[in-house]
């Protein structure tokens, strides 16, 4: 047979068979006088075997360790690892369609910044219409996302509880409206202005206790060097402050 007529037998492409031969899994046949590979009904009976492993998901270097004579794992265990695998894939894959479920089924809908979690998309739901008029309270917002999504599962659990605890007040959200109208009015400010200070002592008031963590005043961190390069100097220096005032430190 010609390379053609033992790819058309199999159901592969040429370019598959030739690809089997460079990764070793298809014996090279013997070429005639005139060059043209000679395949056999052994090479037909191999490649199908190929097509049959890879279609149940085993990777070349599986398929070579089954088809070796000196094989490390015979079949069995090579396809029992590959179920197992698979079953993990699975169970991951019926998470996701939870969490893609619960986000699609929620009442207040997915907010701008999602997908997150329903307890910070709950909160987001409550400060919409604050978002909807405050630049700072949108930025806060993106914060917020970011965190819940680069924190370990535990701290994000913490974080929820501590959001939801402190939000639960009445008077939470007027306050967070005040703060945030605070850092709004300075984003055209001097860093000096007398508002800064109001505003720094307003965001140390309004944080949740335990929100942050202990060592986000460290001001060499290269992360808090570009949280604050995203704000206008003013807001900056207003955040830094509130940081001050939450460690005890003075001007």
């Amino acid at each position: 047979m010609r390379i053609g007529e033992l790819a058309a037998a199999v159901g592969v492409t040429t370019r598959t068979v030739r690809h089997y031969h460079h990764q070793g899994l298809l014996p090279e046949p013997e070429r005639l006088a005139n060059g043209y590979r000679d395949y056999t009904l052994r090479h037909a009976v191999v490649l199908a075997r190929i097509r049959r492993l890879t279609e149940l998901g085993l990777g070349l270097a599986e398929v070579r360790d089954v088809l070796a004579d000196d094989a490390g794992k015979d079949l069995a265990e090579v396809l029992t690892e590959l179920d197992e695998d698979l079953a993990r894939q699975e169970a991951a894959i019926h998470e996701r369609r939870l969490r893609l479920r619960a986000l699609l089924e929620a009442s207040d809908g997915i907010p701008a910044e999602g997908p997150v979690s329903p307890q910070l998309g709950a909160l987001f739901h409550d400060m919409a219409h604050v978002a909807a008029h405050s630049p700072m309270a949108a930025k806060d917002r993106e914060m917020l996302a970011l965190i819940e999504t680069t924190t370990p599962p535990e701290e994000r659990e913490r974080l929820s509880a501590v959001l939801g605890a402190a939000f639960e007040a009445p008077e939470a959200i007027t306050q967070a409206t005040q703060v945030y109208a605070l850092l709004d009015d300075l984003a055209d400010a001097d860093p000096s202005d007398p508002r800064v200070e109001e505003a720094a002592r307003a965001i140390a008031a309004w944080i949740p206790a335990g929100m942050l963590p202990a060592d986000m005043v460290d001001q060499q961190g290269s992360f808090l060097r570009a949280f604050y390069a995203d704000f206008a100097p003013a807001q900056a220096q207003a955040i830094r402050r509130a940081l001050q005032i939450l460690e005890g430190e003075q001007p």
